[in-house]
C-alpha cells in the first residue's frame, strides 16, 4: 500500500526558512581511535563502516525517505526513496598532511556550507582519516526538519554502541513502499482541511460556556504575547548581528562536566546557569577585544527547550519550543553575572514563553502550512535575538563504533536569519563538548571567542575555589550561647 508521512508545522519550517545563505542542518564531529578500523594498506575501512550503519539504519526509518510535496497546498510529506544508496550518503574523504585538528575545522567548514540535496534523504556522514593522533573523525550533517538536539543524540545512540563490536550485524532486509499518488495527496489533504473548521467551531463553543476554559485561553493569549515580546525590542547592534553568507567557519573547545558541576555547588545555580555566565563573560571578553563597550549592550540569547516527552524518546523530528535569555555581558564580576543568570533563568522558569511557543505551533498544524515560516521570517527581522546557545545531554557512557573508541563529540548548530554565530554544547563520557559555528566572512576572529569561552569558566572555577577556602565562621556552641544569654 502506497505510504507517506507528513511533516509537523515546526519540522516544515526548518524547510521554509532555508536558503543558500541559510543552511538548516544541524551536525556533529565526532573522534574516534583511528587503530581498529584500519586495514592491512593503512587507511579506514570504509566498508565497515558502511556496513555498520546499515545494520541500523532500520532502527530510523527517516533515514531512507525523502520529501514530496501535496499538489497546489505545498506542504512537505516523506516517502519512500525507491533509490535509496547507502554510499551516496556515507562518503570518505582525508585531511591534507599534516592532518591537525584546524585542517579537520576548515574542511568541517566547508561540509556545512553545502546545502543538502532535497531530491535525496536529508542526511550525510563524512568519514575523514588522516587526522593526527591515529584518530578519524566522522562529519554527520543531517536537516534540523528531522531531527533535534534530543532526537539527534538519540540517534547517535542508535548508529553507535556502548561496547567494542568487531564486526557488523546483519542488515534487515528492506524494500521501500510506493508513493502516493497526487489525487491520494490531495483526496487527504481535502479531508483534513474539512475536519477543521469544525475543530475550530467547537474550540470557540466551548470558550464562550466554560469559565475554566475561558482562563485557560486568557493565559495561552498571554504566553503568545510573552514569546513574541523579544521581536517587540530588538537587542544591540553587535559583530554577530550581520546579513550572513553562505560559508562557515568552525571552532570548538571542551570541558569536563566535574568541573562545571563543582562551580554550581559552591556558587548555586544550575550546570545551564554556569554554561550562559560563561558565555556572557566570554562575549564580554570578545566585545572589548573588538573594541565595542559592553556595559550598555542589550545581549540575548535564544535558547531552544526540549518538550520532548519519555514516550517520545527515539522518534525523529522536532519537539522543542525556546527561551529568551538576557546575558548579563555589562558586569565584570564573575560571580555577578552568574547570580543574574540565576535571577533570570529562575523567572523564565515562571513565565509562559516556552508555552507560546508551543501554542503558535500547534495554532501552526490546523492553519495555513506555511504561518511558522512567515512568523520565524519576521521575527528575525526585528533582531530579538544575538545569538543561539543549546545544550543537549548526551550519554554519559563510552560509545564505540566497531571497535573504534569515540573520544569526542562537538555539535554543529545552524545559524539563522541575522545572527552569525551559534554555541552548541554536548556532553557525553563525563565531558563537555563546545561547538561554535560562524559566519565566515564576519567572524574571522571566532578563535578568539573560543579563547574567551575557556577564560570565562576559568574565571567562574576561580571564584568557586576562593569562595570554598574562605575560613568558616564557627558555630556558636550551645553553652555559651546560654550564657551569654543569662549574662545579658
Amino acid at each position: 500500500m502506497a505510504h507517506y508521512e507528513r511533516l509537523s508545522a515546526l519540522d516544515a519550517s526548518f524547510l521554509g526558512i532555508e536558503k543558500e545563505n541559510l543552511q538548516m542542518h544541524v551536525g556533529g564531529v565526532l573522534i574516534f581511535d583511528a587503530a581498529p578500523l584500519r586495514t592491512p594498506e593503512g587507511g579506514i575501512d570504509i566498508d565497515r563502516i558502511r556496513a555498520a550503519i546499515h545494520a541500523r539504519l532500520h532502527l530510523v526509518p527517516r533515514f531512507r525517505q525523502k520529501l514530496a510535496y501535496v499538489p497546489y497546498e505545498g506542504a512537505p510529506v516523506w516517502v519512500d526513496d525507491d533509490r535509496f544508496r547507502l554510499a551516496y550518503h556515507v562518503r570518505h574523504t582525508a585531511l591534507p598532511k599534516p592532518g591537525d585538528e584546524r585542517v579537520l575545522k576548515r574542511l568541517v567548514g566547508r561540509i556545512m556550507s553545502q546545502m543538502l540535496d532535497r531530491n535525496r534523504p536529508l542526511w550525510e556522514m563524512w568519514v575523514a582519516e588522516g587526522l593526527d593522533g591515529d584518530r578519524f573523525a566522522l562529519i554527520s550533517k543531517t536537516h534540523h526538519c528531522m531531527i533535534d538536539g534530543i532526537s539527534g543524540a538519540d540517534l547517535m545512540s542508535v548508529i553507535l554502541s556502548p561496547f567494542p563490536q568487531e564486526q557488523p550485524d546483519a542488515p534487515e532486509p528492506w524494500t521501500p513502499r510506493p508513493r502516493p499518488t497526487s489525487a491520494h495527496l490531495i483526496a487527504d489533504t481535502l479531508v483534513r482541511r474539512a475536519a477543521q473548521p469544525p475543530e475550530a467551531f467547537r474550540a470557540v463553543r466551548s470558550f464562550i460556556s466554560d469559565p475554566d476554559t475561558r482562563r485557560d485561553v486568557t493565559e495561552k493569549v498571554a504566553s503568545i504575547v510573552e514569546a513574541f515580546a523579544p521581536a517587540l525590542s530588538p537587542v544591540s547592534a553587535t559583530p554577530f548581528n550581520v546579513e550572513i553568507g553562505p560559508h562557515r567557519r568552525f571552532d570548538w573547545t571542551q570541558m569536563k562536566v566535574p568541573d562545571l558541576k563543582g562551580v554550581k555547588n559552591v556558587l548555586g545555580g544550575t550546570l545551564n546557569d554556569v554554561v550562559l555566565a560563561t558565555v556572557a563573560g566570554a562575549l564580554r571578553s570578545f566585545f572589548k577585544k573588538r573594541r565595542i563597550e559592553p556595559d550598555d549592550l542589550e545581549v540575548r540569547a535564544m535558547v531552544p527547550v526540549s518538550v520532548r516527552s519519555q514516550d517520545e524518546r527515539g522518534a525523529l523530528g522536532n519537539r522543542v519550543t525556546q527561551l529568551t535569555v538576557p546575558l548579563p555581558v555589562g558586569m565584570s564580576d564573575p560571580v555577578k553575572r552568574l547570580r543574574a543568570v540565576r535571577r533570570t533563568t529562575a523567572d523564565l522558569k515562571e513565565s509562559k514563553q516556552a508555552l507560546g511557543g508551543e501554542i503558535l505551533t500547534a495554532i501552526s498544524e490546523w492553519t495555513v502550512p506555511n504561518l511558522l515560516t512567515q512568523a520565524v521570517r519576521l521575527a528575525a527581522r526585528a533582531r530579538p535575538y544575538t545569538l543561539v546557545v543549546t545544550n543537549v545531554p548526551g550519554p554519559q557512557i563510552p560509545l564505540y563504533m566497531l571497535g573504534s573508541f569515540m573520544q569526542t563529540s562537538y555539535p554543529v548548530v545552524p545559524l539563522f536569519d541575522h545572527m552569525g554565530v551559534s554555541i552548541g554544547l554536548f556532553s557525553y563520557n563525563g565531558g563537555l563538548f563546545w561547538g561554535l559555528n560562524a559566519d565566515w566572512e564576519y567572524l574571522p576572529d571566532l578563535h578568539d571567542l573560543v579563547g574567551a569561552l575557556e577564560t570565562g569558566f576559568r574565571d567562574l572555577q576561580e571564584a568557586a575555589e576562593a569562595e570554598r577556602d574562605k575560613p568558616k565562621k564557627p558555630a556558636a556552641r550551645k553553652g555559651n550561647a546560654r550564657a551569654q544569654a543569662a549574662s545579658s
